[in-house]
């Protein structure tokens, strides 16, 4: 009694939180579960909803409740908007979803500070709710109290919703099989569209309500977006209890964690929904939507034994080896060595780049160039995005987590003294592999969404912990002051910007290359038939978690070698520069260049530092907003990235083709993925959809 009178305040609190989360995750798992909307921007209007609620307050019953029906308005219009924004997204998957409604949510979260202004505003109820109440001895907000029953009652009357009336009958539809429900005679789009309304308004009329609780101000919406997130992984997208259960239990941690287990709570939340992602994903099935769909055309395996052997696919018939070919129709040796003019065209842009990077201290200002080194530091953390996204068919949202490692071993070793740049690119990249090899098997497993919400955690969690450990990452504060790194034995350190660009620009070239020829290796054939065709890969014998823990290490050493440039170019390291934002950028970086294209990632992360730090810097405060609006044009824009402006070709060997979806969504049949590396199939069916069935034969006519 004594332990329950001493927490009993953080435990209603606790409660209170939770259903504020539960209100909020029950409109984010409306939109995912049956519109199949991967909503980023959920936070967003949630915000909507607390400054407009914040704005209309005047501490009157009337201005409680037109600040709830306009923010609930308001968020239900936008929420609607959302459904025709996602629209011509429907056949591309999750992962576009995502980074269409991340940079919807950079939008609109600057406008809203541009028009609500930057400080949190104070939220105004009325004087009956505005006090406090006896609780078991204990005087508590009777606001919340109040808030806890309404909460319920809309919980209770959701569930009615859904599982007793008509409409719910037909959101349920929707969901399931939304052919039958077109048979019946409505209409699945505005079915869609009427779910993402509802989905809103709740967010909208939680951000009302819930402003007393988490008041509007800068970061809002990206806290009440990740809870919800680890509420809906936690609960699950079937039952309205279980996440009214799980959001209860966040709520809990958040509050009563904090008070009983400090140390704990930071980690807590996102270790639960790594650990429940994983367990989903062990009694899955190991290949999945994506990984192993049968497809027409030819047995990519044969294909790749048949590169690996050296045989060529003969015009009519079985193949033909190139060493059974008459010695009359051999080229001379000295000239098949030479390269042909398609590998010239395919090396050109590189190439260019590279001449162009080299020229670059010659045209810009300092600045610049410092910020052409940071872009070079990101281009190596998209690339290694690339190798899992594009080549291994594992989109990922975590990779900032050996990135961080990386930095932080880089800016620890110059603080103790080694100040070599090559050691501490060793060393950095060991150590970033060393974690991508303790938390690949809990990657490599699972397919699709379920790989970019593990990654997630993986990296909040990796975040949680540089904010804790601050004897060695500086906390919040981050690192600053170390010695500067030193290019070779017995030099001095590097201090103006043009040594240290032309010291990331040799590390970089050198990565660039050896992750070239990798992929270009019978390796790299190999990683592409697993993404490709990973049913046929496992029944040939294949080991395919092998492969694709093995390149889940090397893309972690890859992503540590970029942070350790970060730290020797900018010389300071916050964990702003390793957060769940950077992660975002790198996997924007790959979609604008094309999710195969190595040479692509590097210049979608040059646009990117352009746009935020130079583009920005002439309109002051609208960063965010310019991002925004680059996540959005990409999306629409660039649907196959800038390599697919060469007609498919990525320009260093992978085809930039449509991005493949191993994230297709649900009651979307055909949906093509996440990536269209060399030699893939075609784009398998979407995951729990039976194969399109082959066109009807002409009568008269034979089967092929």
């Amino acid at each position: 009694m004594e332990l329950l009178d001493a927490h009993l305040v953080p435990a209603v609190d606790g409660v209170a939180f939770g259903l504020l989360l539960f209100v909020v995750a029950a409109g984010l798992s409306l939109a995912f579960g049956t519109a199949g909307v991967l909503n980023l921007s959920h936070g967003m209007l949630y915000a909507i909803g607390a400054y407009t609620g914040a704005e209309l307050s005047d501490g009157t019953w009337g201005g409680l409740a037109l600040g709830l029906a306009a923010g609930t308005a308001a968020a239900c219009v936008a929420g609607a908007g959302l459904s025709a924004a996602t629209a011509p997204l429907a056949r591309r998957g999750h992962l576009a979803q995502a980074l269409l409604t991340f940079g919807l949510a950079l939008i609109g979260g600057d406008l809203l500070i541009q028009f609500f202004g930057a400080d949190e505003l104070p939220v105004h109820v009325p004087e009956v709710l505005d006090s406090s109440v006896t609780l078991l001895g204990h005087r508590y907000p009777a606001y919340r109290l109040c808030f806890i029953v309404m909460a319920v009652l809309l919980a209770a009357f959701g569930t009615w919703v859904l599982t007793r009336t008509r409409m719910g009958a037909a959101v349920r539809a929707a969901a399931d099989d939304p052919q039958m429900l077109a048979a019946t005679g409505h209409s699945p789009r505005a079915v869609h569209t009427g779910v993402l309304a509802a989905a809103g308004a709740l967010a909208g009329a939680a951000g009302v309500l819930g402003a007393p609780i988490i008041g509007p101000g800068p970061g809002t919406s990206e806290n009440v977006l990740m809870l919800s997130l680890v509420v809906v992984v936690l609960g699950g997208l079937r039952s309205l209890w279980a996440t009214f259960a799980a959001a209860v239990a966040v709520g809990e941690v958040q509050t009563l964690g904090v008070s009983v287990a400090p140390e704990l709570a930071p980690y807590l939340l996102f270790a639960a929904m790594a650990a429940v992602l994983v367990l989903r994903s062990r009694f899955a099935e190991p290949a999945g939507a994506g990984h192993g769909s049968e497809a027409s055309g030819p047995d990519p395996v044969a294909r790749l034994r048949g590169r690996l052997t050296g045989r060529l696919p003969g015009p009519k018939g079985p193949s033909v080896g190139l060493d059974r070919l008459p010695r009359r129709n051999r080229a001379p040796a000295w000239l098949a060595r030479l390269p042909g003019r398609a590998a010239w065209w395919q090396a050109a842009p590189l190439l260019v780049l590279l001449g162009v990077l080299i020229a670059l201290p010659a045209l810009l200002d300092a600045y610049s160039i410092s910020l052409a080194g940071s872009a070079l530091a990101l281009g190596l953390l998209a690339v290694s995005v690339t190798v899992l996204t594009g080549y291994a068919g594992l989109p990922t949202l975590g990779q900032t987590a050996p990135f961080a490692v990386g930095a932080y071993a880089t800016a620890n070793l110059a603080d103790a003294g080694w100040t070599v740049g090559p050691v501490q690119i060793v060393l950095s990249a060991l150590a970033a592999a060393v974690f991508a090899a303790v938390v690949g098997p809990a990657v490599i497993r699972a397919r699709g969404t379920t790989v970019l919400m593990i990654t997630l955690a993986i990296g909040e969690l990796t975040g949680a912990v540089v904010n804790q450990l601050k004897s060695v990452t500086g906390g919040a504060d981050g690192l600053v002051g170390f010695p500067a790194t030193q290019a070779l034995w017995g030099g001095e350190g590097m201090l103006e910007e043009s040594e240290l660009y032309n010291y990331a620009l040799v590390v970089a070239v050198v990565a660039v290359a050896l992750t070239l020829l990798v992929l270009r290796s019978p390796a790299g054939k190999l990683l592409t038939g697993t993404r490709g065709a990973e049913a046929r890969m496992r029944a040939s014998g294949h080991p395919v978690g092998r492969y694709l823990l093995v390149a889940h290490i090397c893309a972690g050493a890859l992503a540590g070698v970029g942070g350790s440039l970060m730290v020797t170019v900018q010389q300071y390291l916050s964990p702003a520069d390793v957060g769940f934002e950077i992660a975002a950028f790198a996997l924007l970086a790959v979609v604008i260049g094309g999710t195969t294209s190595v040479i692509g990632a590097l210049l979608g992360a040059g646009l990117i530092v352009a746009t935020r730090d130079w583009v920005a810097g002439s309109w002051p405060g609208h960063g965010p907003l310019l991002l925004g609006v680059l996540f959005v044009a990409t999306v629409y824009v660039l649907p196959r990235g800038l390599a697919g402006l060469r007609g498919g070709g990525s320009g260093d060997g992978g085809q930039s083709g449509p991005p493949a979806d191993t994230t297709g969504a649900p009651g979307t049949p055909g949906a093509p993925g996440l990536s269209d590396a060399p030699d893939a199939p075609d784009a398998p069916e979407a995951e729990g959809q039976p194969p399109t069935p082959p066109a009807p034969t002409p009568a008269g006519k034979a089967s092929p």
